[in-house]
């Protein structure tokens, strides 16, 4: 049955005004999208409906090396559609020139069959909306000649990574940079080395940025039409990554109003990879000033849900804070490269030149105080409202608070464990138990590591108070022949010169505090004080006093009998009191 006589075209009625007469298009949004799909085409399908929905013409490009049959299934979920249209599918490898052929001929097909689109916007298979599409459709609206494309002189294109800036446009590229690297960069070495130079084909001034942009109908025609299309096609496929440069620089010659930016928020990482966005990343997205985020990751399902749905066009806007996300992303690529302070893994080994910190929180590291004060580990608990631990590095086992088996991070008490790389010991302590100062005893008699004593000296989280020679009152308590404590006298003042030597060094950025024997003896409050260094009140020291000193009373005549079996002066003058 025949339901309406429609009236034969002209011939001069183009076939885009047939098909609208004969109601084979829909009416269209004065925007038009192109989308470049090779992954996730299930997600690039429900964008595709989305940008329909609002009454925007889609036209899809599928990567030729999507399977016949995945395309299939894609047209057969979207169905026949009036403002979708499917393009001529390329090959596109990454940075190919096909890049470029596939946007020309979908964007030619979706200016021929949808006249009324005043804005062409170019995305890909893994970009998301992020702002209802009537608000794209009022900016647009709001400024109908602005090309909106970033477009930077080469000059000023500081993000470019490789090297390579003028040379893409002036050197040849015939080689895959990432299936056949070695031999791209020794023929880009040979180039230079015999003066090879491409000449730009004037008036052309290469210009560089996003892939992703939104051009006007006018501009986009003029590029598609130019009559000198061919001779900067054949020197475009020439260049290095062409898809970051060829409308980047033709939108020079034939735009009227460009704003160079990208409605599409991309953040690159150092290697020039595309950042994901995850479900996490939500709240960041809705603060973007952009229309379009690119790349999502594909099971992002609350992304997908929140920002295809209605829900975001009915909640109070969030004001836009570009800034904001931008030093989010920096702090996260500072993280990649540094790593967090004081996490020490296979993909995350701090460098030694970062200027993060060595450990994951503050210590504090007593050495000698035990041998003056009484159960002084336990009184530093006290005062400080720490659990202090004993010598952490004791030969025998490690001395956790109140004889602990295993600590936090299932860290456990053994010695042979812990002598395996002592250094990693006391990081994987400081991060398994932060926030919490550790306090923990450290000295002559110790498992003295240089590594780990180096490390802790040049560790700006470190606290470290030394009393000099006091290990001596130790010495003094032990019920050995004098012949076996002058050995170990001895041995224990090359640990602890060792030790200071550490400490003393002019790269050292621990806070450390050294003290003699006899200063300490002569006024232990003020010492005290000064070795907490700010970790603890005065009204907890009124509360729990001082802890007793040891009795030092024999201790010149133990000094005077391990100098007569021949123990050095200079090993002693420190435990003079």
């Amino acid at each position: 049955m025949v339901h309406g006589i429609y009236q034969l075209a002209s011939a001069g009625d183009s076939g885009a005004d047939v098909k609208r007469r004969l109601g084979m298009t829909a009416p269209a949004a004065p925007v038009g999208i192109v989308m470049l799909c090779h992954t996730a085409l299930r997600r690039a399908a429900q964008v595709a409906r989305f940008w329909m929905a609002a009454g925007c013409p889609v036209v899809m490009h599928i990567d030729r090396a999507v399977a016949a049959e995945d395309v299939q299934a894609l047209k057969d979920d979207l169905g026949a559609q009036p403002l979708l249209r499917f393009s001529e599918r390329h090959r596109c490898a990454w940075g190919s020139w096909h890049l470029i052929r596939a946007t020309q001929e979908a964007s030619e097909l979706l200016l021929r069959d949808f006249p009324d689109v005043g804005h062409v916007l170019l995305t890909s298979g893994a970009c998301l909306p992020i702002r209802p599409a009537q608000d794209l459709i009022a900016h647009l609206t709001a400024h109908p000649e602005t090309d909106f494309i970033e477009s930077v002189a080469i000059d000023h294109a500081t993000w470019i990574m490789g090297g390579l800036s003028e040379e893409r446009f002036t050197l040849y590229f015939p080689f895959d940079w990432r299936r056949q690297r070695w031999v791209f960069d020794r023929f880009v070495d040979l180039q230079r080395k015999l003066g090879i130079r491409r000449k730009i084909p004037a008036p052309l001034r290469p210009h560089m940025g996003s892939q992703w942009w939104c051009l006007t109908r006018a501009t986009l025609q003029a590029i598609l039409s130019d009559q000198d299309r061919g001779k900067y096609e054949r020197f475009f496929r020439q260049n290095w990554i062409p898809d970051e440069s060829y409308f980047q620089t033709l939108v020079r010659l034939h735009g009227r109003v460009i704003e160079s930016r990208s409605l599409t928020l991309v953040k690159f990482d150092r290697h020039g990879r595309p950042n994901l966005f995850y479900d996490d990343h939500l709240q960041l997205l809705r603060r973007s000033d952009c229309f379009v985020a690119r790349k999502i990751w594909p099971e992002a399902e609350r992304l997908y849900d929140f920002f295809l749905s209605t829900q975001p066009a009915k909640l109070e806007p969030v004001p836009a804070d570009p800034a904001k996300i931008d030093r989010y992303f920096e702090l996260a690529e500072k993280q990649r490269l540094d790593g967090r302070a004081g996490l020490y893994m296979q993909s995350r080994f701090p460098r030694e030149t970062s200027a993060s910190t060595k450990s994951a929180g503050p210590y504090s590291v007593f050495t000698g105080f035990e041998h003056v004060f009484q159960n002084f580990d336990f009184w530093v608990g006290q005062v400080t409202g720490t659990r202090a631990h004993g010598h952490l590095f004791a030969p025998e086992r490690v001395q956790f608070h109140r004889g602990a088996k295993v600590w936090h991070g299932a860290i456990s008490d053994s010695a042979a464990i812990r002598d395996y790389n002592p250094r990693m010991f006391l990081t994987n302590l400081l991060w398994a138990t932060r926030p919490e100062r550790q306090c923990f005893l450290h000295g002559p008699g110790d498992v003295m590591d240089g590594e780990l004593g180096w490390f802790m000296a040049t560790d700006t989280n470190a606290q470290i108070s030394v009393i000099r020679g006091a290990w001596m009152l130790g010495l003094s308590q032990k019920s050995q022949p004098i012949e076996a404590l002058v050995a170990l006298a001895g041995q224990m003042h090359r640990q602890e010169q060792e030790w200071i030597g550490h400490l003393t060094s002019r790269w050292v950025l621990a806070r450390v505090r050294i003290f003699t024997l006899a200063e300490v003896l002569a006024e232990p409050r003020k010492h005290l004080i000064d070795a907490l260094g700010g970790t603890v009140q005065d009204t907890a020291l009124d509360a729990h006093g001082l802890p007793r000193l040891v009795d030092a009373t024999s201790l010149d005549e133990f000094t005077t009998g391990l100098r007569n079996k021949g123990l050095p002066a200079q090993v002693l003058r420190d435990c003079q009191i």
